[in-house]
């Protein structure tokens, strides 16, 4: 016989959503963009236009531990990277049919930003994407990959325009490309004492990724596998991300260039950078059409795992 107490038969009616002139706004789910964290994600909607263009709403923080500037006065131009990276899983999921557990591998980036547009205002920014596909490789009768660009505008106002390159695996093909290295059998190597954080515009010693080396435009990178925006779920290699910031930071660091900012990124990613083995980023100031850019470039042992090309704006 059972013993639990009986329940009231008469229930609360649920008040009704409010109508709004723009409706309810929510992020997409998570696991499309590839993040753990519902914080992280920062797409809110996607429709297609046609077969290969699309148009992905999101909204941006006021405040964030990386992507708002340490006063709160301005998104950061890696912002807009993550922005664009996550459009991407998320079209690969919804438009491509890419299964969910493929692995999504970057092999180039290339943001540019106007700095002036991407200022923090009163309310949450909340950009529109506008995606064209240009590329869409196939393998086996099935997408494996594509190439998109986009122009992201806020207001209908341009603030930057992207381009990425990206393939994506099936997990056990992913698993036999990694020869058995996983999240679980790989450990990250120690984390060695950062740069004082105002020397590459953080606010946090935990958000340092360089470490001093012998030499002053040569760094190694700190890689901290409990870093909750870096490895917001844990990982068999170093993030794309990371290695941006990484980027990043060394122009701040480079001697001499304090007083310049980084307005866009061009790299690519040859190949893994691995977690047990040390990262040396290196940083060299060149000339490119806009002014002073700087060349980065990561180097395990005598692979280089990544370059980007910094382009820079007096502050």
């Amino acid at each position: 016989m059972s013993h639990l107490p009986q329940l009231a038969t008469t229930t609360t009616p649920l008040a009704k959503a409010p109508t709004l002139p723009g409706g309810l706004t929510a992020t997409v789910p998570r696991q499309l963009v590839h993040r753990a964290s519902v914080a992280e994600t920062f797409l809110t909607d996607w429709a297609a236009i046609d077969a290969d263009r699309f148009t992905v709403t999101a909204q941006w923080p006021r405040a964030h531990q990386l992507h708002v500037s340490p006063d709160r006065s301005a998104h950061e131009p890696l912002l807009v990277a993550e922005t664009v990276r996550q459009a991407g899983s998320l079209l690969a999921h919804t438009a491509y049919d890419v299964p969910l557990g493929h692995q999504f591998v970057l092999r180039e980036l290339r943001v540019t930003t106007r700095p002036e547009h991407l200022a923090v205002g009163a309310v949450p920014a909340e950009p529109v994407l506008h995606v064209t596909v240009t590329d869409l490789d196939h393998r086996g009768g099935r997408p494996a990959g594509f190439r998109y660009d986009t122009d992201v505008r806020i207001g209908g106002e341009l603030v930057a325009t992207a381009s990425i390159a990206a393939i994506w695996t099936s997990e056990p093909v992913y698993r036999r490309l990694r020869g058995g290295r996983t999240a679980a059998t790989v450990s990250a190597l120690p984390v060695p004492p950062g740069l004082p954080p105002a020397v590459v515009d953080r606010a946090l010693p935990a958000d340092v990724v360089l470490a001093r080396s012998d030499r002053p435009d040569r760094w190694q990178l700190r890689v901290d596998t409990a870093h909750a925006v870096f490895f917001d779920h844990p990982l068999d290699h170093i993030p794309g991300m990371l290695l941006l910031e990484a980027a990043r930071q060394a122009v701040r660091a480079l001697p001499g260039n304090g007083g310049r900012t980084p307005v866009s990124f061009r790299a690519v990613f040859h190949q893994y950078a691995e977690l047990d083995r040390p990262t040396w980023i290196e940083a060299t100031e060149t000339a490119d059409a806009g002014g002073t850019a700087v060349q980065v470039v990561g180097r395990q042992e005598d692979s280089t795992v990544f370059e980007c090309e910094v382009g820079t704006e007096e502050r």
